[in-house]
């Protein structure tokens, strides 16, 4: 398996969109490619993807998962975020979420991120398990959100 910064949008990204947004979340719109683009444009977000070592049986090698690590410096320093982790449901199960997430905070590290942050809902079992298992550590924090509506 492995897992790369995508640096460019593709027919293969967009393809992954179609195919990976929609088991993220219900409400989400795939992107289209000129949203693609803007997306791995932004400076500071780094888009992950994670392909198998081995074609499929139909020979390819798609995106199997994707992870969006944010940057961001602050007055206590550089801080990093995870969003958007997904694996497709076939490819569950296999490490591609644990290699996403490792990949996401070495290279936070290395841009001297002094943290690296994420949420995610309890009913998120597996997922949950995952960022233990990575080292993530449950804060007692409280989230806030302001939708404008």
């Amino acid at each position: 398996m492995s897992v790369d910064v995508i640096t460019q949008s593709t027919p293969e990204l967009v393809e992954a969109m179609e195919r990976l947004i929609p088991q993220l979340s219900r409400s989400a719109p795939a992107l289209t490619a000129a949203q693609c683009e803007a997306l791995v444009a932004q400076p500071g977000v780094y888009l992950f993807a994670f392909r198998p070592d081995a074609p499929l049986a139909d020979g390819t090698t798609p995106i199997l998962g994707m992870l969006t690590l944010a940057t961001f410096t602050i007055p206590t320093g550089l801080r990093a975020w995870v969003e958007d982790v997904v694996v497709d449901g076939d490819a569950r199960g296999h490490g591609a979420g644990q290699a996403l997430v490792e990949a996401a905070v070495e290279y936070a590290q290395s841009l001297g991120a002094r943290t690296v942050d994420l949420t995610s809902r309890p009913s998120r079992e597996a997922a949950n398990r995952l960022y233990r298992r990575a080292g993530f550590k449950l804060r007692e924090t409280n989230v806030y959100r302001f939708s404008g509506e």
